[in-house]
């Protein structure tokens, strides 16, 4: 056992030395997850900054403002006048502008409401956004104090009783559609990106482990070994075991940033994790021997490894979920060790299912670990 811990501590030492160590296993997988999980994600708010003046002030324009707050940005501009408004649009410093001119409620009483006074570019992608959020903000507005006036109440307590009961039923159907937008799988969701790249990388991390076999191979640090009292087993299960330290320190860091930056709750089943993290880096250091037997140069080693990430990657659903895919393709992503990655860390983190469903994919990843470690006792040559 002490050569055993020899061997690996040696290795850890070399790779360690190198920086690329750290772009491949923690660096690019954190800033790939940030990149995918929220590269389309809106920013801020994602409301449109849009500047606001009421030259009203009577009855309905609070109400009226309330429900534009709900879907723009408003910039309140008193004092301003329309030429004023026209410039800060022009310049940019507005995505546009909306002006409630004087009146507006008294018209709305006599049934002949005034066109709110709007200024945007036509050509820009905020006039459709704008237009349609007036139009339906406006109609809402109007079909309140018509409920109002069909009960004897029109004033301004029974219009906003009116537009509070119309937004609690919006909001009421919104949540219902976002849930059961949450129920599809997304590709840009955090809790499929972030085990989704950390299997890929857990892979990728195969090119720092081969090269150093090869390196041994080409240096004949390896036949010196031989030489040693150390055993071949004892050499394989060294080289194995070092492998299987890096990748579990890379799942570990990955599964804290996922906790803490990403808000993914990993440690809701603390055992189910570690469980995971360790079948999984088992399964990594079995397939990380296995192309360092096969490999005979840092070429063949490099064009390994990236074979090995790009296909379980691509179809063990890293980039896109399996879910949305089709039966076959998911029948066939399922054979890469990656499918069964994710599966069992969305478990914990996106599904909410207890520590049982679990055991299958670390049982997979367990004798994914077994083969591909067999496979490389069987190819590794010593000379």
């Amino acid at each position: 056992m002490a050569r055993i811990l020899a061997i690996a501590q040696k290795d850890l030492r070399q790779n360690l030395r190198d920086r690329k160590t750290f772009l491949f296993l923690l660096l690019m997988p954190a800033a790939f997850t940030l990149l995918f999980g929220f590269a389309f994600g809106k920013g801020s708010d994602g409301r449109l900054a849009v500047g606001y003046l009421d030259q009203d002030g009577g009855l309905f324009s609070p109400a009226l403002k309330n429900l534009l707050q709900a879907d723009l940005r408003l910039v309140e501009q008193p004092g301003q006048s329309q030429a004023d408004l026209t410039q800060q649009v022009r310049d940019g410093k507005l995505a546009a502008a909306v002006i409630i001119p004087a009146g507006y409620s008294q018209q709305i009483l006599a049934d002949s409401p005034l066109k709110l006074q709007v200024i945007v570019d036509p050509a820009s992608s905020a006039s459709a956004t704008l237009q349609a959020a007036l139009l339906s903000d406006v109609g809402r507005l109007l079909m309140a104090v018509s409920a109002a006036r069909a009960e004897g109440e029109v004033d301004a307590p029974a219009v906003e009783s009116r537009l509070a009961a119309a937004q609690r039923e919006a909001q009421a159907a919104s949540q219902t559609a976002s849930q059961a937008d949450a129920a599809k799988p997304s590709p840009l969701q955090p809790s499929q990106t972030s085990p989704g790249m950390m299997a890929q990388f857990a892979i990728a991390g195969l090119l720092v482990a081969s090269q150093l076999l090869v390196e041994e191979r080409k240096t004949r640090a390896m036949q010196r070994l031989l030489t040693t009292p150390a055993r071949r087993a004892e050499i394989l299960l060294g080289h194995s075991l070092s492998i299987f330290v890096l990748i579990l320190a890379q799942l570990l860091l990955l599964i804290l940033f996922g906790q803490i930056v990403l808000k993914l709750d990993y440690l809701r089943l603390p055992w189910a994790t570690l469980l995971l993290a360790v079948t999984t880096a088992a399964c990594v250091a079995g397939l990380g021997l296995l192309v360092g037997a096969l490999a005979r140069t840092d070429e063949q080693a490099i064009i390994f490894s990236m074979i090995c990430m790009f296909l379980f990657a691509g179809l063990g659903g890293a980039w896109v979920p399996l879910e949305v895919t089709g039966s076959a393709f998911q029948t066939l992503g399922h054979l890469t060790p990656v499918a069964w990655v994710i599966d069992g860390f969305k478990n914990i983190i996106a599904r909410g299912l207890a520590f049982d469903s679990v055991l299958l994919p670390a049982g997979v990843l367990s004798a994914y670990a077994a083969l591909f470690f067999a496979l490389a006792v069987w190819k590794f040559r010593f000379e």
